[in-house]
């Protein structure tokens, strides 16, 4: 079965359009490197939790979004050495365009596949 890779992050909504080329950009260099499919969401119905949520989880600002991705990949092994190949790769490393969100409150796994229906 398939290997996901999970992401959740929080992004100012004045950087929406730097974020959508930055994430394309991004999904070129991981789909060269064996990813099957890369889906970038941008959030529209994400209710405050009382005790947790997506905008809790990664502190979301008030004047931020959450984004939820997902990266599908063949394998666990597949995945293992795209993703060294992509964080390794200088396309995905300038100093001249800052990330367009915070990475530190960015939430991430990888993931088996137990139902595909």
């Amino acid at each position: 079965m398939n290997y996901i890779d999970g992401f959740v992050a929080a992004v100012p909504n004045a950087n929406r359009e730097q974020y959508i080329a930055h994430a394309t950009r991004a999904a070129e260099v991981f789909k060269e490197f064996g990813a099957l499919q890369v889906v970038e969401c941008w959030g529209d119905d994400v209710p405050e939790g009382k005790l947790t949520s997506f905008p809790m989880a990664v502190k979301r600002g008030d004047d931020e979004t959450v984004v939820f991705a997902w990266i599908v990949w063949p394998s666990k092994t597949v995945r293992d050495v795209g993703m060294d190949k992509v964080m390794n790769d200088p396309r995905l490393q300038s100093d001249l365009e800052p990330m367009p969100f915070d990475g530190k409150r960015m939430i991430y796994g990888g993931f088996q596949v137990v139902v595909d229906a």
